[in-house]
């Protein structure tokens, strides 16, 4: 047992010498799981060799403020983080920043920061294990998730465990650091859920340890290892800070260093030198260092075994071999129901191709016909959970897989953090928005979204395609996923009449779709249609735009050859992107109404004859 504090004190002195250097972090919570991750070392399967082993554990942080104690186990572990990168922690460039970032750093399996998305993402990884699991057995990792109090009071959390227990993720296993304190004190001012009962009745087996007694969390973790059937939350009641001398089990070493006297102090008291920093015995780092050898091992015997190569074939994209439906010119079409021939034609070439709906596909069109449900097939129901489900993809993409995640536009205010979590993380994964205008109708300004747009073409890194029919729509997707980031697509809920090319490229977002003089019209979705209507009638021109954010990438030379004379945008939305080009708006500065979509679009100036008399006063 004496070797086992040694490890863990190493782990605490490393986290409390890298926020004091610092002057920035958060020492707490790595103090109180450090004990923790000394038994986990021993049952974990990790490659830090081969950080993209396709059947190693995935371990995520969810309380991703805890970035002392991953960086310092990922530097135990062996993974390619160098002693000078503990020292660098939270400066500008290095590879330790404030949170941990997908891409930036070898081990981090997903970006976490905003609490209880990891716990999502965690969800997301076990759903990607169990479908792969069904067609190669040999996929037999599992997922661990730390988190903590705050996670849990997140509302994800609860969306994404709800899910987890309702499909049986049983390789999901959960540590919950419950050491009731958040940055304004004691957490059962505001949190006094019963932690068991709630997730004993989202069908999670639970399990409870004491999280600084070794054997306890030995045994507990080896019990968590023997699945059940369900997935399972394990109880870890800590201490936070456990060790600082003077300050365990303070609030005030949440957010803030310890202080060098305290650091001092608590070495002292651990029996290791106050006067060193950074410093890790040698054969403390011998006995962590297991972890990349059992990893080696781990995978040199699994290729032996495994169908590799086929495995790897299941995740090639060949996009090439995509059979794309064809629409007819003048055939009336919603958008939403051409993306869902797209995503089909998208499925039947791309194994990996899989997504789902916050319970509203049969509205989005996004089942794939000729599949099972989730875990036998790619058809997943999320229920309705926006926010979740939204997390859930980007774990998805993050696994390797290439998903999509559906619901109204509107609701893309539910998931926002995890969209702008996506666009940060550079994940490729299809956002699919539908009912995406004022012409949705009946169900009123609840459900008409004005402002989203706007909102979404905020996020950097978000390509956002509105198409303006049927071809449009396939060239968007042609495009679509041959972008390195997320894209997300607004799709209309109303037939749009078929009036573009079969075949154009949108690698600059816009194209000419009609010649005209003195005026030219800029619209996107269902406004181009319109647009061409008022452009026959003033021989105006017409510039669709399917995609903002590509256009607005151009170099100036090719914006002018688009924009040229008086510029006017047409979007039933609220636009304000649109006054970096246009001399006019006509947009929405008013919420939606209910009514009959034609009728609604017609009240608020979506109309030939008054969008006439509006431009008489740019001439």
């Amino acid at each position: 047992m004496q070797m086992k504090k040694k490890m863990a004190d190493t782990i605490r002195f490393l986290a409390a010498d890298m926020v004091q250097k610092a002057n920035s972090g958060h020492p707490g919570a790595a103090l109180g799981l450090a004990d923790i991750m000394v038994e986990l070392s021993e049952v974990i399967n990790l490659t830090p060799n081969n950080p993209h082993f396709i059947n190693r554990d995935r371990l995520v942080f969810s309380g991703g403020h805890a970035t002392p104690l991953i960086y310092s186990l990922l530097y135990l572990w062996g993974y390619d983080i160098t002693m000078d990168d503990l020292k660098n922690f939270r400066q500008l460039g290095s590879v330790t920043p404030g949170h941990p970032e997908f891409g930036h750093t070898p081990g981090i399996e997903v970006t976490t920061g905003p609490l209880g998305q990891g716990v999502a993402n965690a969800v997301g990884f076990a759903m990607a294990k169990k479908f792969l699991n069904k067609k190669f057995p040999e996929i037999t990792h599992k997922v661990w998730c730390l988190c903590g109090d705050g996670d849990l009071e997140e509302g994800i959390s609860y969306e994404a465990c709800s899910i987890a227990g309702s499909l049986g993720l049983e390789d999901l296993i959960l540590i919950y650091d419950s050491n009731n304190i958040s940055i304004e004190g004691e957490v059962e001012k505001v949190f006094k859920d019963d932690v068991k009962k709630r997730f004993e009745s989202q069908n999670f087996r639970v399990l409870e340890m004491n999280g600084h007694d070794y054997e306890d969390i030995a045994n507990t973790l080896k019990k968590a290892l023997k699945s059940d059937g369900r997935p399972t939350l394990i109880i870890a009641h800590t201490i936070i800070a456990r060790g600082a001398v003077g300050l365990e089990g303070s609030e005030k070493t949440h957010g803030a260093p310890l202080g060098e006297d305290v650091i001092k102090e608590s070495k002292k008291a651990a029996g290791f030198d106050p006067e060193k920093t950074f410093y890790v015995p040698e054969d403390v780092l011998v006995r962590f260092r297991c972890v990349r050898e059992r990893g080696e091992l781990l995978e040199v015997e699994w290729n032996k075994k495994a169908r590799v190569e086929e495995i790897e074939e299941f995740f090639h994209r060949d996009f090439n071999k995509i059979v794309w439906p064809e629409f007819e010119e003048g055939t009336s079409i919603a958008t939403r129901k051409s993306n869902g021939e797209i995503l089909n034609a998208i499925a039947k070439a791309i194994p990996s191709f899989l997504g789902g709906s916050a319970d509203l596909a049969p509205s989005n069109n996004t089942l794939l016909k000729d599949e099972d449900d989730f875990p036998h097939g790619r058809n997943l129901h999320f229920g309705i959970r926006e926010h979740a489900m939204g997390a859930i993809n980007n774990a998805l993409s993050a696994y390797g897989f290439l998903p999509y995640a559906a619901t109204f536009l509107v609701f893309s205010d539910y998931l926002r953090g995890a969209l702008r979590i996506a666009a940060l993380s550079k994940h490729k994964n299809y956002w699919i928005f539908t009912h995406d205008s004022i012409a949705l109708g009946e169900d009123g300004p609840t459900h008409q979204p004005v402002e989203h747009l706007t909102a979404l073409r905020a996020i950097p890194n978000l390509y956002v395609f509105r198409p303006a029919d049927a071809n449009e729509n396939v060239n968007c997707w042609k495009m679509a996923l041959n972008i390195d980031a997320p894209v997300a697509f607004a799709l209309s809920r109303q037939g749009l009449k078929n009036i573009t090319p079969k075949n154009i490229d949108l690698s600059k977002g816009a194209y000419v779709l009609r010649e005209g003089e003195d005026i030219t019209l800029v619209a996107s979705g269902s406004e181009v249609n319109l647009a061409m209507e008022v452009a026959e009638k003033i021989n105006a021109r017409v510039v669709s735009v399917p995609c903002f954010d590509l256009f607005d990438e151009q170099p100036d030379e090719f914006k002018n050859e688009l924009l040229k004379g008086k510029v006017v945008a047409i979007e039933a939305a609220r636009g304000l992107e649109w006054y970096k080009y246009a001399d006019m708006v006509i947009g929405m500065n008013t919420f939606g109404a209910s009514g009959k979509g034609s009728e609604v679009y017609k009240y608020f100036g979506f109309d030939v004859d008054k969008i006439i008399e509006k431009l008489k006063d740019i001439k």
